[in-house]
């Protein structure tokens, strides 16, 4: 398997740092009655449905948890790596694995069946498996009701200093960029982040909870973050507070509908349990694991069969954008260059 020069130079970056060091599989582990995935997912999300799947099939599922570093050390085993899947956040980190030829195509009746096509690549090479909203949390005190309704009112005069986000280099904050450009076109996308940047009340800075604790605080009135974040402070006694600060805004009801992100999977390239990883893949696919992943996670199933939990629920129904992610990815490369150019994180 050849790699371009680029990805060589991360590959030797990454071979030596604490990602090898962490837990690996043993040889044992390439067996007929197992499974090994790598995780962007932390294990606390994702060990319920791996442990059903497990008791329904006696196929052990072996995980190895990282917060980056997975692609390349993909790469870097090449075809001894005994990975069977890569499970991620974000369809960009999806592209990645598959730009760098470490993903085969899985063809599947049922996952084509549960997964709608915008969420899934047309060749088969990878698969949404939750949804997230990429949505606009207001203050309820100091905005009023209908002045922020779409993506590109954030670009306003009027809330020149009302805006906070976390780094537009971020691949939550790429893909929305990037599905401004899919929709609008470079140059009408580049004046919207413009606009955005103006209206910034501070440099782009932490996670998405911290957009929501900013607002809390009095520190800026409006902020873009992930749906399912307002699940997990509403869900926390200590977050609780900032979460009831603001209202929740689904963007463009009354035309394309909001911007929507998956957590994702992919068989590999070198997958040697290929048929154990196929039955894992359409196991979280199905009702029952869509359920779990509700449940636990305030996202959206992906499997439009299967309701939210009731707490995301509470939230109201909303229309989302159609236009399939694969679309979307291909404007990632032209979204973090816009960033750069119009100095949107300082």
């Amino acid at each position: 398997m050849g790699f371009t020069p680029k990805l060589n130079t991360v590959i030797r970056c990454i071979a030596a740092a604490s990602l090898l060091a962490g837990s690996l599989f043993s040889s044992a582990a390439v067996a007929a009655d197992e499974v090994n995935v790598y995780s962007y997912r932390q294990p606390f999300l994702i060990k319920p449905m791996f442990d059903r799947f497990t008791k329904e099939t006696g196929i052990k599922v072996n995980t190895v948890f990282a917060k980056k570093g997975l692609v390349e050390r993909l790469a870097n085993e090449g075809r001894n790596s005994p990975a069977d899947l890569i499970f991620t956040v974000d369809v960009g980190n999806l592209s990645n694995a598959v730009d760098a030829g470490l993903t085969q195509s899985v063809q599947s009746d049922a996952l084509n069946a549960s997964i709608p096509s915008e969420f899934r690549d047309a060749d088969g090479h990878w698969f949404g498996l939750t949804n997230r909203a990429r949505i606009i949390v207001t203050s309820t005190e100091r905005v009023e009701e209908g002045l922020i309704t779409t993506y590109e009112d954030l670009a306003k005069p009027e809330l020149a200093g009302r805006i906070c986000t976390r780094s537009g280099k971020h691949v939550y904050m790429n893909a929305l960029i990037a599905s401004m450009v899919a929709h609008h076109g470079e140059a009408d996308a580049k004046a919207w982040l413009t606009g955005v940047k103006d209206n910034l009340a501070r440099t782009p800075q932490g996670n998405d909870r911290a957009q929501v604790k900013a607002i809390s605080e009095g520190e800026c009135d409006v902020a873009i973050i992930n749906s399912y974040y307002m699940g997990a402070m509403q869900s926390d006694e200590e977050q609780s507070e900032w979460a009831a600060s603001v209202n929740i805004v689904f963007p463009n009801q009354d035309d394309r509908g909001t911007h929507m992100n998956i957590a994702g999977i992919s068989m590999t390239a070198a997958a040697p349990n290929k048929d154990n990883a196929k039955k894992l893949m359409e196991f979280l696919a199905s009702d029952l694991a869509q359920s779990m992943y509700a449940e636990q996670n305030h996202e959206y199933p992906v499997n439009k069969d299967v309701p939210a939990s009731g707490l995301v629920r509470s939230w109201g129904e909303f229309q989302h954008d159609t236009l399939p992610l694969s679309e979307v990815v291909k404007h990632r490369v032209t979204a973090s260059k816009m960033v750069d150019e119009v100095g949107y994180d300082g």
